[in-house]
C-alpha cells in the first residue's frame, strides 16, 4: 500500500509531521484491512507500510486497541504488542463484527484522469460496490491504470467507512469485449448504462418498472467516457436485452460526479438503501 491520507472522525486531515497524536489514537477506532487470518489468541503483523503508519503517524502505543477485518473473518478488536522502531504486532481479543457481504452492485466506468479517479474509486467503495470494472472505450483518453492504486484507494476506503469487505477490482478492459462475454462473466446481470441521449424524466419510472419486473438486482452501473459513448457503443447497448438506458437528468455531469449520483439513484430505489 502507498502512502496514505489520514483523517480524523470530523474530516479534517492528519498532518504527517503533526507533534500532537491524533484524538481517537488508543481508543480501537484505528481500522486496518489485512490479508491475514483473524481469531481469538491470533497475532497479526501489519506490514512494514501499516506499522509506519501506526507507530509514527497514529502515534500509537503498546498497549492501545485497534481493528483488523480481511474481508472473511468480521471485525476483530486487538492490542498493540511487541512494539519495535519499525514492527509491531496486534495480539487479538473479541470478534467486534460478524463477517457479512457488500449489497449485489457492480460499477462499470471509462477510466478518467488520476484524481478524479482515485475520488471516483473512493466514493464507489463508500455508495457500496462490490466490484468495480474499469472499462476502456472508444473515447477512453486515459492510458495505462494502475491496478494497486486502484486498490489502495478502495482499501483506504473501506478502513476509513467501516466496511468488513473490500471491492473486487478487475483488470482493465475493453467496453466490445465486457459486452461480448457478459453472459459468462455476470449471467443474469442487468446493466444500466447512464445515456446523456436517454429520455429525460424518465428515470423513477424506469427503475420502479425494473422493481415490478423483480429485475432490480443484481445490477451493474455503467458510466462512460468523458465525451459519452460512441455512436456504436451506444447502438450495442441499446440492442441488448439485459441493458437499460437511464438518463441523470438536464445538465451533463463529470464522469466521477455521475459515477456517484448513479449509484446513490441506483441504491436508493434498487439497492439496500430501498428496504
Amino acid at each position: 500500500m502507498g502512502k496514505k491520507r489520514h483523517l480524523r472522525p470530523e474530516g479534517g486531515q492528519i498532518d504527517e509531521t503533526s507533534e500532537q497524536a491524533p484524538d481517537h489514537c488508543g481508543t480501537g477506532k484505528v481500522r486496518l484491512f489485512v490479508e491475514a487470518d483473524l481469531g481469538v489468541g491470533l497475532g497479526v503483523i501489519p506490514s512494514p507500510d501499516q506499522c509506519h503508519y501506526l507507530l509514527n503517524v497514529m502515534r500509537l502505543k503498546e498497549g492501545d486497541s485497534i481493528r483488523l477485518f480481511n474481508g472473511r473473518d468480521g471485525e476483530w478488536v486487538g492490542q498493540l504488542a511487541e512494539v519495535r522502531k519499525k514492527t509491531c504486532l496486534v495480539a487479538l481479543q473479541d470478534q467486534s463484527r460478524a463477517q457479512g457481504s457488500l449489497p449485489d452492485i457492480w460499477l462499470l466506468f471509462a477510466p478518467v484522469k488520476r484524481a478524479r479517479l482515485d475520488f471516483m474509486v473512493q466514493k464507489a467503495v463508500e455508495m457500496g460496490a462490490s466490484r468495480i470494472m474499469p472499462v476502456m472505450t472508444q473515447r477512453t483518453n486515459v492510458g495505462r491504470l494502475k491496478e494497486e492504486r486502484l486498490r489502495a484507494n478502495a482499501i483506504e476506503a473501506a478502513e476509513q467507512c467501516g466496511l468488513l469487505s473490500v471491492p473486487d477490482i478487475t483488470p482493465p478492459t475493453h467496453l466490445s469485449r465486457v459486452l461480448d462475454q457478459w453472459g459468462e462473466i455476470a449471467p443474469g446481470r442487468h446493466i444500466l448504462f447512464c445515456d446523456e441521449a436517454a429520455p429525460e424524466g424518465e428515470l423513477l419510472e424506469t427503475l420502479s418498472r425494473l422493481r415490478e419486473q423483480g429485475k432490480q438486482q443484481p445490477f451493474a452501473v455503467l458510466i462512460g467516457p468523458e465525451g459519452g459513448f460512441s455512436p456504436h457503443e451506444r447502438t450495442q447497448l441499446l440492442s441488448r436485452e439485459d441493458t437499460v438506458a437511464l438518463s441523470l437528468g438536464a445538465r451533463i455531469m463529470r464522469a466521477d460526479t455521475a459515477a456517484v449520483a448513479a449509484l446513490a439513484i441506483v441504491q436508493l430505489h434498487l439497492g439496500d438503501w430501498s428496504a
